[in-house]
């Protein structure tokens, strides 16, 4: 197989998270007196991490003069709620599944704080994904490669032999700027579109399709 190791993106790519952040987002401005967001105004927010989210969602972000105390409130709101509503989309576990049978390697790298990556991969995803990467201090978030590049030297991986999954420009950005092959998905916070747009070298529209695709490589 030309890649046995597949780091995985977590919003948007293995899990629906969009009604769980936007209620976190429009809890906060509730409580603050802002005006509330639509869902998907939120996920349009969402794909550069939680901070970047609510600079997107508070008017003037970190201008606003209460932006810390708002963030910090949502950090807390978000991480105890994280899973109200929030699930795997069809067919990603069994995607995941089938690439455990097949001995390949996985991760889920997140510009997500650590402490809720951590807690969604144990609920959904522990039995095929060891580890889980979140927003980590000194390490530069995505799009710059530094979090992709750990993951993959914990895991013993190349990157020769390894293939992003995202949904996002953020992650087609992260895997150019780590020099690796990646695959975007359709069914995430994007859409078919706009990552055509993008001008993105490989979607898929079903998680059975990175499957076919692993298969496809291994054959050359």
């Amino acid at each position: 197989m030309k890649y046995d190791t597949v780091i995985f993106d977590l919003d948007g790519t293995l899990l629906n998270t969009i009604d769980d952040l936007a209620d976190g987002v429009n809890y906060c401005m509730r409580k603050f007196g802002l005006k509330e967001h639509s869902v998907d105004q939120v996920r349009q927010f969402v794909g550069n991490g939680i901070r970047k989210l609510m600079e997107r969602a508070i008017p003037g972000g970190e201008t606003h003069p209460e932006f810390e105390t708002i963030f910090e409130t949502f950090k807390e709101y978000y991480t105890a709620h994280c899973r109200i509503k929030t699930k795997a989309y069809p067919g990603i576990e069994e995607m995941l599944k089938t690439l455990k049978d097949k001995n390949v390697k996985m991760a889920i790298v997140s510009n997500k704080n650590m402490d809720a990556v951590r807690e969604l991969n144990e609920i959904y995803f522990s039995e095929y994904i060891s580890l889980a990467v979140g927003d980590t201090a000194g390490v530069r978030r995505k799009p710059y490669p530094d979090s992709v590049l750990h993951a993959m030297q914990l895991l013993d991986s190349r990157k020769e032999h390894t293939v992003y999954v995202g949904d996002s420009e953020v992650d087609k950005e992260t895997a150019e700027n780590a020099g690796m092959d990646y695959v975007l998905v359709s069914w995430g916070f994007r859409g078919r579109e706009y990552l055509e747009k993008l001008g993105a070298s490989c979607i898929i529209d079903q998680p059975e399709e990175l499957i076919s695709m692993l298969e496809i490589a291994k054959e050359k």
